[in-house]
């Protein structure tokens, strides 16, 4: 069974940077496309970025030029950079295993537990 653990979350200032790690076992983790969601008390979840099996990434407009997602395959890991936070960035954070790189949250089959990022101003 596929497990994915998350790290990296914390609190930091508008402006400054935090890098998420979540590490995948239990899974061929090379054969996914992994991405990052993210929720806040009330809302719905949602999609931050995605990238493929081959490197190729989408995100989210509201984090697009400011975050960055990455994958190490040896390492079963995918990370998270996000630069120029906001306050409006503050949620549980979420990395999940999907067959194809897509948009779509319904198209994750696992996810991990999550990790708080709150950023103040």
């Amino acid at each position: 069974q596929v497990q994915l653990v998350e790290s990296g979350g914390g609190l930091v200032q508008a402006g400054g940077s935090l890098r998420l790690s979540c590490v995948v076992s239990g899974g061929p983790f090379s054969n996914y496309a992994m991405g990052w969601s993210r929720q806040t008390p009330g809302k719905e979840r949602e999609f931050v970025a995605v990238i493929s099996r081959h490197g190729g990434q989408f995100y989210g407009d509201s984090v697009n030029g400011r975050f960055t997602i990455s994958r190490d395959n040896a390492m079963s890991t995918v990370y998270l950079q996000m630069d120029s936070l906001k306050p409006e960035d503050t949620a549980v954070y979420y990395c999940g295993t999907s067959a194809m790189a897509t948009r779509s949250l319904r198209a994750f089959g696992a996810w991990g537990q999550g990790t708080q990022v709150t950023v103040s101003s």
